[in-house]
């Protein structure tokens, strides 16, 4: 089977010069547009600033634990993840892949076999159904489409409402788990730093911000709705 790699933007996470090297050459050499990234603090950087297709994650990093990371993606993003790295026991294994990541391999590893998984999971991940449309640019909510690519949300009149990073993943958090109470420790995941300690305003200065941008009515949102003593919840039926 032949894969059209064209556009396909893959983000290299890892600590070691001469790996990040050689997976970013490699990746290259196979036509991909590749990024790379020495810790968590420039993968989440990039994965604000960059349309990222899938993630190749090492879990031993020297800011934070790859599997901390793997929850914090999955609280933004359905991206595809590999975890690549040296740990080779069954529970972390496991703890990946129930945080969320999709497949997960071992060091030593053939460079090929990676390029190759690459290529298979975006394959099968191009065909993910669900909020977003064909494109697989867009999520539909109400009369708004949140644009992945541009971070911005479009109105059924064509106006344009820029985001900010933090409002884009929180709302792009909502909008993958409709009709779901979301804890403020999971929002927190969605908009964390390196550079902040995480506080409850965090969560509660871009949900204000959010309800002023698409609620007809922010006083008594539709969309964005508190649950007291529980965190919020995104009410994929309102108007």
């Amino acid at each position: 089977m032949v894969f059209d790699v064209m556009g396909q933007h893959v983000l290299v996470v890892e600590d070691e010069e001469f790996v990040l090297a050689l997976m970013g050459a490699c990746l290259r050499d196979a036509g991909f547009l590749v990024s790379l990234a020495a810790n968590g603090r420039e993968m989440l950087a990039l994965l604000d600033k960059e349309k990222i297709n899938l993630i190749l994650l090492d879990l031993g990093l020297p800011d934070e634990d790859g599997l901390v990371l793997t929850r914090q993606i999955r609280a933004r993003s359905s991206v595809p993840i590999i975890v690549l790295t040296g740990r080779t026991g069954q529970e972390d294994k496991l703890a990946a892949l129930e945080l969320g990541a999709d497949d997960y391999l071992t060091k030593p590893c053939d460079p090929r076999e990676i390029v190759l998984r690459v290529q298979n999971l975006l394959d099968r991940s191009s065909g993910t159904v669900g909020l977003r449309d064909k494109t697989q640019d867009a999520i539909r909510f109400g009369k708004w489409t949140l644009d992945l690519a541009s971070h911005t949300v479009v109105g059924s009149s064509g106006q344009d409402v820029p985001l900010t990073p933090a409002e884009f993943n929180l709302l792009t958090c909502f909008v993958r788990a409709p009709n779901r109470v979301l804890t403020r420790d999971h929002l927190l995941d969605a908009v964390s730093r390196y550079d902040e300690a995480p506080t409850d305003r965090m969560i509660d200065v871009p949900v204000s911000r959010l309800r002023k941008k698409i609620e007809d009515d922010p006083r008594n949102p539709t969309f964005i709705v508190t649950i007291r003593g529980c965190g919020y919840k995104f009410s994929s039926n309102a108007p």
